[in-house]
């Protein structure tokens, strides 16, 4: 058996004074346990999204008409809330699943060797998100779905899925200085794809804040804003997106670009596609739930993709040591003509 520390009474607090070098003092994770606990936090700001829009898409966004109990007088569910109130209250609590997945992501981050300090910050960017919207979630249900609190909601949610997103390829990269892939010009055309999908996600938020679900059964009020005129805008936004993606994939393709550009590029592309017929079957169905859900789902992915393209530009190796100094070549203790041959 090896030696026990003398532990003394100074030491004692100092778990709770800083519990995450504690834990790292004592673990070290493999780098497949940090990309996995990164991708894990990616999943779910992803999960809690498309919940949250099964929530709207269900009617059971008063299903807790009050926050942060459920109701006045219970911190959970009633039997006389119904399924309204079961579905709203599972989302709260996936709340709690997020948060662990972000605190697991943080703690791996943090006790990995050597210390990465940016991949830390970004898991607890993270955090302090999920904590925002978790306020902000509440003000939603305090002010009965406010369509432009929702709008909020979903963007700061968006947010998240980027900050997530940024730190699962972080993990998968070394600390050097980013090394560019391609040109200037090619950056420039990402940057404006990157644009161009964030007003796209923007506008998508008024579609749904003039549209027909409202998230409640109740009068709730919507966007005063023409539905059809923004949809359309909606649509020719969607089509600027998927021309960007194309002319892209054209260039890096003239360019002779790295792989990693052009496959991310190709898979932003279908996903663009695929996205594209589920907004026109959904336009030409009177927005059915699921399709509207799995349209949801699919912002979320074309918006992961996209920052995928933007990131796929540049590398970062290891940052590898800096090589020693030759030795010094040290003189023959004999001249040539005393040693002989050799």
């Amino acid at each position: 058996m090896g030696r026990v520390p003398n532990v003394t009474r100074a030491d004692a607090p100092t778990p709770l004074r800083n519990p995450l070098a504690f834990v790292a003092a004592r673990w070290t994770p493999d780098p497949r346990t940090v990309r996995r606990a990164a991708l894990t936090a990616l999943v779910m700001s992803v999960v809690i999204v498309v919940t949250g829009g099964a929530v709207r898409l269900t009617g059971s966004g008063l299903g807790c008409p009050t926050w942060p109990k459920c109701t006045e007088d219970s911190l959970t569910t009633t039997r006389e809330m119904g399924l309204h109130g079961i579905i709203e209250f599972g989302n709260r609590l996936l709340t709690y699943v997020l948060c662990a997945a972000v605190g697991w992501a943080i703690v791996a981050a943090r006790s990995q060797k050597p210390y990465r300090r940016g991949l830390t910050r970004l898991g607890w960017a993270q955090f302090w998100i999920v904590m925002g919207n978790a306020v902000l979630g509440g003000i939603v249900v305090l002010v009965g779905l406010n369509p432009y609190t929702v709008a909020a909601h979903f963007l700061l949610s968006s947010a998240l899925i980027a900050v997530a997103t940024v730190m699962w390829q972080r993990t998968r990269e070394g600390d050097a200085a980013p090394r560019p892939l391609v040109g200037r010009a090619v950056v420039q055309l990402v940057w404006f794809l990157v644009a161009v999908s964030v007003l796209l996600i923007a506008v998508g938020t008024v579609v749904t804040g003039a549209g027909p679900h409202a998230g409640d059964s109740s009068d709730v009020p919507r966007m005063p804003v023409d539905w059809e005129a923004v949809t359309k805008l909606h649509a020719v936004l969607a089509w600027i997106v998927v021309t960007l993606a194309f002319a892209l994939w054209f260039v890096l393709k003239a360019v002779d670009a790295p792989s990693g550009p052009l496959a991310r590029t190709r898979e932003l592309f279908l996903i663009l596609l695929a996205q594209g017929v589920i907004g026109y079957v959904q336009y030409f169905t009177d927005l059915p739930e699921v399709l509207v859900g799995a349209h949801m789902l699919g912002s979320c992915v074309m918006w992961i993709w996209v920052l995928r393209v933007l990131l796929s530009l540049r590398e970062r190796p290891e940052e590898t040591a800096p090589a020693a100094a030759p030795a010094p070549v040290q003189e023959p203790a004999t001249s040539p003509s005393i040693a002989g041959p050799r």
